[in-house]
């Protein structure tokens, strides 16, 4: 039975993921080997497939556990008793704040995407999916209750959005002139602007 922390009393599943993100992140998805990850780790390959069925696994659980957070800050947000606006902008602002803050994770994605399995691929979109859709439907109430103006549908607001959130990996850096909370609330801005009627 694999051990479930190492010796400083790390769990396996995390080390083994630090790891990968860091080698997926500096040396490329496909360049990165499963031995390689499990010396990084300081693990046997008998853990890594204890915890993760392969390097797929892996690659799946990066984004996984960013996407598991922002959801379930936008249902947190989505279900607020505020006003629309409001709700909206602070979840708009909340999914560049928490990219921003994983952004290797983000960008080994979206660079990686194509080496998911197409089970997997298939769950990740679908993961994706409902995440799109719960910001969609506050961009809809505000629309349908005229806090939002019309002249745009909804999916296109959102792909906008989201446009821009998954472009951040390209340009934003830490040591660049704003912070992470500067950028989100400059987006989000942005896109309330874009909605008003």
């Amino acid at each position: 039975m694999p051990r479930t922390t190492d010796t400083d009393g790390q769990p396996v599943p995390r080390r083994l993921l630090a790891a990968a993100t860091r080698l997926f992140a500096e040396q490329g998805y496909d360049r990165t080997s499963v031995q390689e990850i499990v010396e990084a780790a300081g693990v046997t390959k008998g853990a890594l497939y204890h915890y993760f069925g392969s390097k797929d696994d892996l690659l799946h659980e990066v984004y996984a556990r960013v996407l598991r957070v922002q959801q379930e800050r936008l249902d947190t947000f989505a279900d607020a008793d505020e006003p629309v606006e409001k709700r909206l902008r602070g979840a708009a602002a909340d999914v560049v704040v928490t990219t921003i803050e994983n952004l290797d994770d983000a960008s080994i994605f979206f660079r990686s995407m194509h080496h998911l399995s197409p089970e997997k691929n298939k769950q990740v979109r679908a993961e994706r999916r409902r995440y799109h859709e719960r910001f969609r439907a506050l961009v809809e109430e505000g629309q349908e209750s005229g806090v939002f103006s019309k002249a745009t549908p909804a999916d296109l607001v959102v792909d906008y959005h989201f446009g821009s959130v998954h472009h951040l990996s390209t340009w934003y850096r830490p040591d660049g002139p704003l912070t992470p909370q500067q950028v989100a609330d400059h987006l989000a801005d942005l896109l309330l602007r874009a909605l008003r009627p």
